[in-house]
């Protein structure tokens, strides 16, 4: 950069417009710079504000929908989206930035352009002025010096025509005194026009002298502080916006930290884990295949190279030579809590259940957990109406109190409607809570273990009544834990049979049916713990005819002990029972003629005389 110094500018007296000219467009230049400067900060802030807004409408678009939510329980759904929400901070201090940097930067930048530029023109002017002066006093020494040029030659014509007439006798006295006196006259008005030049020239040497040293030197002085000063300012606008960005750099390196965590929060086992607990259905794992002997063969003498599958016999457990295992000793969870099951049927009957608000299409473990979160937002939806109920009490008693607070009628209208909702929101809490109690029931039914049929017994039996008392007595223990009590437990193994848990809140119906099956339960308890199972468990009956038919709605694996029966989604199979208020539905299987109970929600029923009604 062109830095002119007072004493290079006056010590150059000849060059000094050139001089002029040169730091008059060096300041101009210098203010353009600003200008340039000024132009990039504010392009800058509008790139940051860009940028900005492409991160925000970035993360706006990953945000999880609401269909998602589920699928953002797991970690690393967890981790982006709290890396969106950091990203969307970071948005945020980008803002900042184009904020501050025009704020304190572009605007100042402006009003600086704006305010040197008045002061260049002032300077420029002042300097104009001065160097006009300087010419004009040249200009007066130059019209001086050519009035004294002219008055000394006609003082010299004058001399010399003087000279020539007093040389000249011819001339009269009077011509010669008359040439004398032009000469004197002459004379003087050189004299005159000298003495008038040499003040001139003084008075012009010292405008030169206070142009030169002073005026011009103060006129170049004021350009330099203003080319100074934009310098200077320039240093202090680029400190400033790195500062602006400085300031933003601890938000911005939390957000990045955070981003950091959040990544490594994700953890696989913990999701796996969840996968499982999500997915898990609640069904019973099938038992392992058992040796079945041929019919007149002697299971200790021969045994199979390879196990056979159940269906591969005489549906072992269900039907065996038409010798039919009772419906209360197969399914002994759902028909010891028969009177509690008429129970809940009885409230579900009176509630309307639309579509499936029930969840009865999604399998035993993950119905339950469902039907649980129901229960815990119903149950704070009625505490927050309870609370609003009692508060509209409470004003309505202090305007009955004090009627001047305000008409206790006003709030009779709110205290109805919040009546109706409570009462509503309590009867779809009664009927949640009932379907828990069910879903509760199904995912807790007891691996019933079938009883081994003991060597040599006739093909035509169900099983051999007290042949192997092990298996009885394993059969009935974990019967008993699996219905959540043991002998001796009383009611309160009842309680946890039934499914339902201490804090549920079943209603009146479920308690009355409960406390009614207590009395009998621990006659129960005591027959499962016998030692062998009575001959009354079973009746025998010629093959059921067909009542109607089923689909198939989801696949059920059977328990292993011959009471269920498995089946494929979408199998088609035989209705010989109907489901008798426990839950279950007796099917059979036609190109196999096996037979057993699956869950009655799980089929598609049409009975024939539907059928036929249709």
């Amino acid at each position: 950069m062109l830095v002119i110094t007072l004493k290079n500018v006056v010590c150059n007296h000849f060059g000094y417009q050139d001089q002029y000219d040169n730091l008059a467009a060096h300041t101009h230049k210098g203010i353009e710079f600003l200008d340039k400067y000024g132009n990039f900060v504010k392009e800058r802030c509008a790139i940051e504000l860009e940028y900005a807004g492409k991160l925000r409408r970035l993360v706006k678009n990953y945000q999880p929908k609401r269909k998602e939510e589920d699928e953002y329980q797991y970690t690393p759904c967890k981790a982006f989206k709290k890396l969106l929400q950091e990203l969307g901070d970071f948005a945020g201090q980008r803002e900042v930035v184009a904020e501050n940097l025009q704020s304190n930067v572009v605007r100042e930048l402006h009003l600086l352009a704006k305010e040197l530029r008045e002061e260049r023109k002032q300077h420029l002017n002042e300097g104009a002025k001065q160097m006009a002066v300087l010419s004009t006093a040249a200009g007066a020494l130059e019209r001086a010096r050519r009035a004294y040029e002219r008055a000394a030659r006609e003082s010299e014509r004058a001399l010399e025509a003087f000279q020539r007439a007093d040389a000249d006798f011819n001339l009269s006295r009077a011509e010669v005194e008359k040439q004398k006196t032009n000469m004197k006259l002459r004379s003087q008005a050189c004299e005159d026009a000298k003495q008038e030049y040499m003040d001139q020239l003084k008075k012009t040497n010292e405008a030169q002298r206070q142009h030169y040293e002073q005026r011009l030197p103060h006129v170049f002085k004021q350009l330099q502080d203003l080319d100074e000063k934009r310098i200077k300012q320039i240093k202090n606008f680029m400190l400033s916006s790195v500062d602006v960005e400085r300031k933003v750099f601890p938000i911005i390196m939390q957000c990045l930290e955070e981003m950091e965590h959040a990544a490594n929060s994700i953890n696989e086992k913990e999701d796996t884990q969840l996968v499982i607990e999500r997915y898990k259905s609640g069904f019973l794992p099938p038992e392992d295949y058992r040796f079945e002997a041929a019919s007149g063969a002697d299971a200790t003498d021969s045994a199979p190279a390879h196990p056979t599958h159940n269906h591969l016999t005489a549906a072992r457990g269900t039907v065996s030579g038409n010798r039919i295992k009772k419906r209360g000793g197969l399914l002994s969870i759902f028909s010891s809590n028969k009177k509690i099951i008429e129970a809940c049927n009885s409230i579900k009957n009176n509630m309307s259940m639309d579509g499936k608000e029930d969840y009865s299409d999604l399998p035993p473990n993950q119905k339950k957990k469902k039907l649980q979160a129901k229960v815990l937002e119903l149950n704070k939806q009625v505490a927050q109406e309870q609370a609003a109920m009692e508060g509209l009490m409470k004003m309505k008693g202090v305007y009955e109190t004090n009627p001047t607070l305000g008409d206790p009628m006003t709030v009779e209208g709110q205290l109805n409607e919040c009546c109706d909702k409570l009462k509503k929101l309590k009867d779809q809490l009664r009927k949640y809570e009932v379907l828990l109690a069910e879903a509760n029931n199904q995912v807790c039914a007891p691996t019933l273990h079938p009883v081994a049929r003991t060597n040599g017994a006739a093909p035509n039996q169900a099983t051999s009544i007290g042949s192997n008392s092990e298996s009885l007595s394993r059969s009935a223990s974990e019967s008993s834990v699996s219905t959540g009590g043991c002998a001796g437990a009383g009611n309160a193994g009842g309680s946890r049979a039934a499914g339902g848990s201490p804090e549920s809140g079943l209603g009146g119906e479920l308690a009355a049916a409960h406390a009614e099956h207590a009395d009998n339960h621990e006659h129960d308890e005591n027959d499962e713990h016998c030692d062998h199972e009575s001959d009354f468990d079973y009746y025998y009956e010629p093959d059921l005819q067909p009542l109607g038919y089923c689909k198939a709605l989801y696949a059920f694996e059977a328990n292993g002990t011959g009471s269920t029966m498995r089946m494929e989604c979408g199998e088609r199979l035989l209705v010989l029972e109907t489901d008798a208020g426990d839950g279950w539905t007796r099917v059979r299987r036609s190109h196999t003629r096996e037979e057993g109970f699956v869950p009655t929600t799980y089929i598609s029923t049409t009975l024939y005389s539907d059928a036929h009604g249709h």
